[in-house]
């Protein structure tokens, strides 16, 4: 069992107050509050080295870079990727994703091809595939969906085939919290030679995710969902694959030689990030990495599933609320995706604010999923190693509350 009070005291956002009350911070799951520690190296990098990285010969430069690709380092060894040349720096999940898009699909991607996906993907992980599929008149194939939220994989050999050339999937559902069976896809997917994409936004900030476990070509990931900050992000990919990859970006550190005529691409992984990086951001991430290696992933693991079942617990006694995705602790992450035909959504997530609880509604950037369970849209609470079953108790709380006042209103 994690420490939770002990953990809090590293965060100095949660101890803010809204409009009175404690701020009960249930949004984790859109972006995770920074412990100090991330905070202190933003700080310690603008006042102590702030200098470009890479080339330069002076001592700031050469202490940014070190720690620039210390970060790096860390990452790779934090999803046990074989090599640091297979961890590109990106903004965010959505980035990485769009750079495998525009460049290994571009290519690889022909006319006739199909690409396999989830009913529950992200846009970041549905729109750049339409388009590719659009533009090389290619297909998109879907898995089906159970009513609980899980994947149905009893007809999995009618959706994939010879023409399969990608398995592009959401690890942990953002919307609904399911977390797929990612092992048995990809091994589904090597046996009809397709490559395979994991979105690991949701999975990679809480449980341990090893790619060489895994054996996927790309991971994609955010470091500000991670307790790092926002505009970093990586992208993991084989080597062999980056090697085969035209960079997206031109300019900069990703040149190798340039005359007036040509160019040619510097090694791994600078191929990939022209111009200045976000330097200090992926110092931090590395700090981030170090705090929940401190922590232990499998411990964080293991406080979500009890806050997790603990929450379900207390859902289903609540009236008129209906929670969507499997019921089971261990098929789903941190979060709780609910909706009541009392009260819509934004008002609930309005009210609950002014008790200081911050929770997300609308479809979570999940349309389609989110329409094909009926609504318009769920409210969503999404726990991480800072948050405690007291604040679920205050949660469920206010939630009675709310619908009693909607119902009593509406008589």
């Amino acid at each position: 069992m994690l420490d939770v009070n002990t953990i809090r005291k590293d965060f100095p956002v949660l101890s803010k107050q809204v409009y009175g009350k404690p701020l009960i911070w249930m949004d984790s799951a859109a972006t995770s509050q920074k412990p100090r520690a991330v905070i202190q190296t933003l700080v310690d990098y603008y006042e102590g080295f702030n200098a470009n990285v890479h080339r330069g010969v002076h001592a700031l430069s050469t202490e940014s870079t070190a720690k620039f690709e210390q970060a790096r380092a860390k990452v790779a060894k934090f999803i046990n990727a074989k090599s640091v040349e297979s961890i590109i720096w990106t903004r965010n999940t959505t980035e990485s994703i769009n750079l495998v898009a525009r460049t290994w699909a571009e290519i690889n991607i022909q006319e006739g091809d199909e690409i396999v996906l989830s009913p529950m993907e992200h846009h970041s992980n549905l729109v750049p595939w339409q388009r590719i599929a659009r533009e090389k008149k290619a297909s998109l194939r879907f898995l089906e969906m159970k009513p609980n939220g899980t994947l149905d994989l009893t007809n999995i050999d009618t959706v994939f085939s010879s023409k399969t050339k990608l398995l592009t999937i959401t690890h942990e559902s953002n919307s609904i919290g399911t977390i797929n069976p990612v092992a048995q896809l990809i091994e589904k997917a090597r046996s009809v030679g397709a490559k395979i994409l994991l979105d690991g936004a949701q999975s990679v900030p809480h449980m341990p995710v090893d790619v060489g476990q895994l054996d996927c070509d790309f991971l994609a990931f955010s470091g500000h969902k991670m307790l790092g900050p926002t505009g970093i992000g990586v992208l993991y990919a084989k080597s062999e694959i980056l090697e085969d990859m035209e960079p997206l970006f031109m300019g900069g550190e990703m040149v190798l030689e340039v005359t007036y005529d040509a160019a040619s691409w510097n090694d791994l992984p600078m191929k990939f990030e022209a111009g200045t990086p976000n330097i200090a951001d992926a110092i931090a991430l590395g700090t981030a990495i170090d705090y929940l290696d401190d922590i232990g992933m499998k411990n964080i693991r293991e406080h979500e599933i009890n806050m997790t079942n603990y929450a379900l617990e207390k859902f289903s006694a609540l009236n008129d609320i209906q929670v969507f995705g499997p019921l089971s602790p261990e098929l789903r992450g941190g979060i709780i995706s609910f909706h009541t035909p009392d009260v819509h959504p934004h008002d609930l997530g309005t009210i609950l604010d002014r008790e200081g609880i911050a929770i997300r509604t609308g479809h979570h950037c999940t349309m389609p999923l989110v329409r094909s369970l009926g609504v318009a849209a769920t409210a969503r609470a999404s726990f991480y190693l800072y948050n405690s079953t007291d604040e679920i108790d205050i949660l469920v709380e206010a939630l009675e509350q709310a619908v009693r006042y909607f119902k009593d209103g509406a008589r």
